[in-house]
């Protein structure tokens, strides 16, 4: 019994030895995450749709790395991919310092703001499976739950940590204090990757096209594209939805909503094992609808606070319950371009959703924007009972 603890110990310890420049990564993207919104509209004058844009280009140029990024890591490993993220975000943090240097000229500013959040972009989509693969190599398939459950935890709760850190950094220092520990984060997170022993494909001849690894994760990654909407209305909008109410702290809801997130992925940690992945899926969804209603209908902060974090419950289980299935339906040496491809539509998500949200709030009102989004999450409620239909349609057939 002692050995299999020490084991598990040793395991766990070397998930977070990965896992942490999924942390490094995201809590660079936090810091910015709460602040710039509120900058591009309150600082440089322009509008909740202007914001929303150059807000979203992240997830443009995250969607154009991941299948380049798929195919680094099966076919070199994942160690160049989180090296060139790392290098990536320290460049981040260079353009944001100058962003803010010209901010008496707002079309000057906005551009340099457009090449940081096109280089947050080229990061995250090289951060985002990198980690993940490198620890499955690394401790063994049979973790692959646990790994991906770690590595949102990672994710979320850096993105958590960095918003509300941002915006006390933001406080005292402006831009420039952002600016500034981003690019000693990212010096110090490749520093570390250094270090680590590269992992690579055993067999990289069996290695598919992402594309043809793509369409056999599509109905797992378009499900999750739905869900993604609650998250990335709340990591976009929701300070300004406060300051549209009056209401203080806004920032402090994607701390809750990453509390509840970090909270649910432990917690729950084995349900996906289970009960299955789909039927996980649709619970969370449904959570995760019953929190942007909250939101919606909340008529003062701590109600609205509430919600956020019920949200965040509801999301944190939604991209490794369907993640896992994603990864079962290709081969071991496509894993790699599988992540990358799932993680698209997310990608996708993130990045519909900032114009978007922001046409909703521009010309139909900010306090449609929660109803909107829970509507958007209730499709994907909808096609998960599709795919569990599917699947249990297949059984038999496959009996």
């Amino acid at each position: 019994m002692d050995n299999s603890l020490h084991r598990k110990e040793n395991v766990n310890l070397q998930l977070i030895t990965y896992v942490c420049f999924t942390f490094v990564g995201y809590f660079i993207i936090g810091l910015s995450l709460s602040v710039l919104p509120i900058f591009i509209n309150k600082n440089l004058g322009f509008s909740l749709l202007i914001a929303g844009l150059v807000i979203s280009l992240q997830y443009v140029s995250t969607f154009f790395l991941r299948a380049y990024s798929g195919k680094v890591i099966d076919g070199k490993g994942p160690k160049p991919a989180v090296l060139f993220s790392m290098i990536s975000f320290s460049l981040t943090g260079i353009f944001l310092i100058i962003a803010y240097y010209f901010k008496l000229s707002p079309i000057i500013s906005l551009s340099f703001l457009v090449i940081t959040r096109l280089l947050t972009g080229c990061a995250e989509g090289m951060i985002g499976a990198s980690p993940i693969n490198w620890a499955i190599m690394a401790v063994g398939e049979k973790h692959t739950a646990k790994i991906i459950s770690y590595n949102g935890v990672a994710c979320y709760g850096a993105l958590a940590i960095g918003a509300s850190s941002g915006v006390t950094i933001e406080h005292k220092f402006g831009l420039y204090g952002i600016g500034i520990l981003s690019i000693i984060l990212g010096v110090l997170g490749f520093l570390f990757a250094k270090t680590k022993e590269n992992k690579t494909n055993n067999n990289p001849q069996d290695t598919q096209s992402f594309w043809k690894v793509l369409r056999k994760v599509a109905p797992f990654g378009v499900c999750l594209a739905l869900g993604g909407i609650g998250f990335a209305s709340i990591s976009t909008f929701i300070t300004l939805y406060y300051n549209y109410f009056h209401w203080h702290n806004g920032a402090l809801c994607l701390s809750v909503f990453g509390g509840l997130f970090v909270a649910g992925r432990l917690i729950f940690s084995n349900v996906i094992n289970n009960y299955g992945g789909i039927k996980v899926a649709i619970a969370c969804l449904l959570v995760e609808t019953i929190g942007l209603l909250t939101i919606a209908f909340a008529t003062n902060a701590q109600i609205a606070l509430i919600g956020a974090g019920v949200t965040g419950l509801g999301f944190s289980l939604i991209f490794p319950a369907l993640g896992v299935m994603a990864i079962k339906s290709v081969s071991p040496s496509s894993q790699g371009s599988a992540l990358a491809g799932y993680g698209l539509f997310i990608d996708i998500s993130l990045g519909i959703a900032g114009p978007i949200v922001g046409i909703v709030a521009d010309f139909f009102g900010m306090q449609l924007i929660f109803p909107f989004s829970a509507a958007m999450v209730f499709m994907g409620l909808g096609l998960a009972f599709f795919l569990k239909r599917r699947s249990n349609l297949k059984k038999p057939a496959e009996g």
